[in-house]
Order: structure tokens, then C-alpha cells, then sequence
């Protein structure tokens, strides 16, 4: 037994924090057959030498967070910049000793997605090693393991797990996860309120799969890894999403402790998720009514004459804002003047134009009117509202939405300045605490306004060209930048209501919330 001096003479560990990226290639697009690399560490590197693992470099001080070490690493490593790839998945950040070789490890594990050249990437061809690495290999995800055979760096399962929970879930409810992560990030036409529902039954689907002949505490850890992912995979959507699967989870906690059969459990806990989505219908019409009382109230009364017309004007596609002006044209007997900005590069505006005109609603006296993004201004000519919808509200009050709401609102405020700013959403869109610029920001593939331009704007493929030139570095390539930014924030102090499906809530309602949601996610998701 060593005495309690050679203890003492331990040298401390050395703590280093580490970004790991998972470079995975998906054929035809389909996650449900990824392949990841795994790079086999060469004999020239201080630690593992010749052990497969996947890229990974210390965060230098001079990076501006792990993400920042990654791309670095990556490039370095590989020779790929952001043009190849493609962020897919965040992994949770863990921490591990390795006595061996006396370091303590904080692992920042992330998972990216090698585009092909059809996307403007190099794919495969354009990964080059460097001196670090001998080789690099493809895997099944579920391949990897722990084994001396396979010969893998300490740890790379649980690293390989944070960006890829399917390893621990089993096939079937594995394909779920996968299918409804997918969707989750590549849904630009849906709403929040939307997307929430699929990250429900993402997680209802999977439950029902899982492997539950014993229901313990590792079986609540991998729902609770999956349900981190669901959270996780589509950020700028992140508070709806997340406020609905905490309340998920709260009610899944609820059925833990019964004493009844595992089987049994899995029932119960597939009703009451299937409870909540049933739940969630009614939203809308309690939204509807708060919304008409307050245009009665706050917009019809005050004027000394009988107002037989209202202006609104909004933007974006959005099914409660539709049923909402729908009902208040219908229940407040008045005329209503619906301005729409028509929402590039998608052009949900127009859909929803579209969407209204198809009801044919006969009560209901609208006319519709298009206007383009850049003529906000005059689209707000002597509106009495404008109607907004919340991908997220943060714990300030502030709205994160449809690019161009910040627009239309300073309009409003130049234009139209005794209009009214209304916010319609469910309060599940409310964020957990965190300032408005703490958000994530989400930028998109600029191919999508490129598109728009193609065979109509002249110059459009010299641009196109320029943006594709970006991994020769050439000149061009570095003067050009096209930003593809879905959402902007309303500050608080521009809002006069938020009209929600528990009534119409103040700041504090709000701050309220945003607090419960944040101690509800570090209840669930703080210990994995």
C-alpha cells in the first residue's frame, strides 16, 4: 500500500479542454446511413499515438469558444473550411481523468456533416491529412467501441454518444431520433409551434422502441440525452422546442416511480405525451379570443368615432395569425385591411395570402395586399396594428422572429406611431433566462437566395461562381459574403401586448417563465 507521503508526491494533473468533431458522411442525404471518420493518430503526436479517433485539438486562448477550436482544428487537420461542411450536431461537454498520463481531459465533442460537390464542398477528395494522422477510416456509427481491437483513444464512445445518442437507443427508436432530428433542422417553412409538436412525438416515437425490459437510471439517461439533442438541434427554434419537451419529461419523471411493469410504464408515459399533443389544439383558439378583446378594447374603443375598418400589417406564414385576424374580422364586425410583406427568400408572406384567400371565409370582409420586404415603410401608412408572431421571447421581453419584424416595427414607429405592436404566441415560446444577443443566431445556406436570383438578376453567376470559388481562396471569394439570416429581434420596449394562450402577459409573466423553463432544464439535462 502506498504510504500517505508518495501520495503527496503526486504530480497534479494537467487540465486541458479539448473540441472533438465527428466528421460524418451522409448518402443521399440520409442520416439514417451515416458514416463517420475516424482519423488514426499518428507517432508523432504526444498522446495516443496510432489510436483512431476523431479530430481534435486544445482551445487556445486566442479562440473565441470550442466551436471556434473546432473549425480550426478541422482545417489544420483536414484542410476542409465551412464551405465542406456543415455543423450537424452539439455534443454535451463531459470531463474525464486519464491517471496514465496525468491529464484531465474536458472534452467539447461535435459532430459535422461533409457536404458533397453538389453543395459547393469538396466531399471526400478534399480531405488531406496532416502530420498528425497516418490514416482515416468510415464507420458505422454503432461499430465503434471500446475494445483493444478496435483500437480507439480513451473514451470514444462516450464522446462518439454526445453527438450520436442513437448508439445507446437501439435500432428502431434510433431511426426515430435520427428521422426527427432530420426534420427538426431541416424545416424552414414551419413555425415553432410546429416544430415543438415533432420534437413531442420525436420523443414519444422513440420511447415506444426503446429496448424497456428494465426501466433504470441508464434508461432515464439515454431519454434525457435524446431529448438534449431534440432541444439542441434547431437553436433559434430552441424555446419552443425546449419548453415542450421539459414539460415531456416532467410528466415521463412522474410515471418513473410507479410500481407497475416497465411495459406499463411505456404505455402511460406514450398516453400522456400523446395527451399533450392532443393538448395543444386548443391553443390557438384561446390565443384568438384574448387577441379580439384586446383589439376591443385597446383599438376600437378608444376612438371617439365607430370604426368600421382595421389595418394590420404583418408578415411571414403563420396559422395563428391567420385564425386570429380571421375571427377578429368576424366577432368585431369590421372591414379589415391586411397589409403582408411577402417574407424572403421563401416568400411565407405569400403563402400566407394564399392560405387566407383559399378559406373564403364569407363573414369575414378582408382584402389582401402584398407588399414587397424593402417597402415596409409604406406598407405601415396608417396601419392600427402591427401583428407579430415569437419563435422565441427571451427572459427581457424581447422577440426573436421573421427577418424583417424589426423592420416593419420601426416603421411602424416612424410611420404609424399610435399603432399598436402585438405579439401573438403560445407561452411555450418563452426562452429560458439568458439576454436576447446570449441567443444563438441562425444563418442559413445562402443558396437559398441565390436561387432566387437565378435567370432574373443579372451578375446572379458571378456571384454564384465567386461563393463557389471560396476553398481556392481566390480574391473574389474573400470579397463576397451572402448572409441568409431567418430571424431578428423586437426589443421589449416596442411591444405593447403579448397576447398568449394564458391570457395577456406582462414582462414579469414572462421573466416568471423563462425562470421556470431554466430550472426545469438543468433538473433534467444538468447530470448527463
Amino acid at each position: 500500500m502506498a504510504s500517505s507521503g508518495a501520495t503527496n508526491d503526486k504530480k497534479p494533473l494537467k487540465r486541458r479542454a479539448i473540441a472533438g468533431s465527428f466528421l460524418f458522411k451522409l448518402p443521399d442525404g440520409d442520416e439514417k446511413q451515416a458514416q463517420v471518420a475516424l482519423f488514426r493518430r499518428s507517432g508523432k503526436v504526444s498522446t495516443y499515438q496510432h489510436k483512431l479517433a476523431p479530430i481534435s485539438g486544445s482551445v487556445e486562448k486566442d479562440d473565441a469558444n470550442p466551436l471556434a477550436t473546432a473549425l480550426r482544428e478541422i482545417n489544420e487537420e483536414t484542410g476542409l473550411t465551412l464551405s465542406s461542411i456543415e455543423l450537424l450536431r452539439v455534443g454535451k461537454p463531459y470531463t474525464f481523468v486519464d491517471e496514465s498520463i496525468g491529464h484531465e481531459w474536458i472534452i467539447n465533442p461535435f459532430g459535422w456533416r461533409l457536404k458533397d460537390k453538389s453543395e459547393g464542398g469538396k466531399g471526400e477528395e478534399g480531405i488531406t491529412i496532416d502530420w498528425e494522422h497516418e490514416g482515416y477510416g468510415w464507420f458505422n456509427p454503432l461499430d465503434v467501441n471500446e475494445s483493444e481491437e478496435f483500437g480507439g483513444v480513451p473514451k470514444l464512445v462516450n464522446s462518439l454518444r454526445r453527438v450520436w445518442p442513437e448508439y445507446d437507443l437501439g435500432v428502431k427508436a434510433g431511426r426515430h431520433l435520427t428521422a426527427g432530428l432530420q426534420r427538426l433542422r431541416n424545416d424552414h417553412e414551419s413555425g415553432a409551434r410546429q416544430l415543438a409538436e415533432v420534437a413531442i412525438s420525436t420523443l414519444k416515437n422513440l420511447i415506444g422502441e426503446m429496448d424497456s425490459e428494465v426501466i433504470d437510471a441508464t434508461w432515464w439517461a439515454n431519454v434525457r440525452m435524446a431529448a438534449w439533442h431534440i432541444c439542441k438541434t434547431r437553436e433559434s427554434m430552441g424555446a419552443a422546442i425546449t419548453s415542450a419537451i421539459v414539460k415531456a419529461l416532467d410528466r415521463i419523471d412522474a410515471i418513473l416511480t410507479q410500481d407497475i411493469s416497465p411495459q406499463e410504464k411505456v404505455s402511460q408515459m406514450v398516453k400522456v405525451l400523446e395527451d399533450q399533443l392532443s393538448q395543444r389544439q386548443s391553443t390557438t383558439e384561446r390565443i384568438r379570443s384574448t387577441f379580439v378583446d384586446y383589439l376591443r378594447q385597446h383599438v376600437i374603443q378608444p376612438t371617439t368615432e365607430s370604426k368600421e375598418r382595421i389595418s394590420v400589417l404583418t408578415l411571414s406564414s403563420s396559422s395563428t395569425i391567420s385564425a386570429c385576424l380571421l375571427q377578429a374580422a368576424v366577432d368585431l364586425g369590421i372591414s379589415l385591411d391586411l397589409r403582408i410583406l411577402e417574407s424572403r427568400p421563401l416568400y411565407e408572406g405569400v403563402t400566407m395570402a394564399s392560405k387566407l384567400l383559399e378559406m373564403e371565409n364569407e363573414s369575414a370582409d378582408l382584402t389582401v395586399t402584398i407588399y414587397t420586404d424593402a417597402s415596409a415603410a409604406l406598407a405601415a401608412n396608417g396601419i392600427d396594428v402591427v401583428v407579430l408572431g415569437a419563435d422565441r421571447i427571451s427572459s427581457a421581453g424581447d422577440v426573436s422572429n421573421k427577418i424583417g419584424s424589426l423592420s416593419a416595427v420601426l416603421s411602424q414607429r416612424h410611420i404609424a406611431p399610435d399603432a399598436k405592436v402585438v405579439i401573438l404566441s403560445e407561452t411555450e415560446k418563452v426562452a429560458s433566462p439568458g439576454a436576447a444577443e446570449e441567443h444563438p443566431v441562425e444563418e442559413n445556406d445562402p443558396m437559398e437566395l441565390i436561387q432566387t436570383w437565378k435567370g432574373k438578376v443579372k451578375g446572379a453567376s458571378v456571384i454564384e461562381n465567386s461563393l463557389n470559388g471560396a476553398e481556392s481562396n481566390s480574391a473574389r471569394a474573400k470579397k463576397v459574403h451572402v448572409k441568409n439570416t431567418y430571424f431578428e429581434w423586437v426589443p421589449a420596449g416596442f411591444i405593447h401586448a403579448y397576447v398568449t394562450d394564458e391570457g395577456l402577459w406582462s414582462v414579469a409573466d414572462i421573466t416568471k417563465r423563462s425562470n421556470w423553463i431554466g430550472e426545469q432544464a438543468d433538473r433534467f439535462f444538468k447530470d448527463l
